[in-house]
């Protein structure tokens, strides 16, 4: 038995949340919205703002905490290797490194979630993967990161590939 799925319109007051040009097939009865996505399901057209909105606040808070850290890596570094403090000191900082790597690892998924949300050029995505490793370099960035991402939020749209939105000032 083959399954042909077949267009019924769906009222205009359907409590469900269907598509109006979703699909049934009425051998499962379930439905399915021409692109394939089931139906009620928001678009990525109107859910888009959304979504970069919370890749944009996971992307400052991660810049931040990830900037702060290598700060605490960059005094622990000091003191080890410039200053030259006791190994019972030293005890009580052995952790930084093992945290701020971790911390960067979370980091760069929200770079590459926000990069892709936002269709950004392979240009942007770099500068953010090195606002990481370079200190002071991150809350430079994720103040620049921000301002832009939520100007280009503010047209409704994703940017095509490569071409940056270029906020009002």
């Amino acid at each position: 038995m083959v399954r042909t799925p077949t267009t019924r319109p769906t009222a205009a007051h359907d409590v469900a949340g269907r598509d109006p040009h979703a699909q049934e097939d009425h051998v499962t009865g379930s439905t399915a919205t021409p692109a394939g996505t089931p139906a009620g399901t928001p678009s990525a057209g109107r859910d888009w703002p959304a979504r970069a909105t919370r890749s944009l606040r996971r992307y400052r808070v991660l810049a931040l905490v990830t900037g702060a850290m290598l700060l605490v890596l960059c005094v622990e570094l000091l003191m080890k290797y410039v200053i030259g403090v006791d190994d019972d000191v030293m005890r009580w900082v052995a952790w930084v490194p093992f945290a701020h790597g971790w911390i960067y690892v979370v980091y760069l998924v929200t770079v590459v979630d926000l990069w892709s949300t936002m269709r950004w050029g392979l240009g942007r995505l770099v500068t953010m993967v090195l606002a990481g490793v370079v200190p002071v370099m991150s809350f430079v960035v994720e103040r620049t990161v921000h301002r832009e991402g939520e100007a280009q939020v503010a047209t409704g749209r994703p940017a095509r590939r490569g071409v940056p939105v270029v906020p009002a000032r």
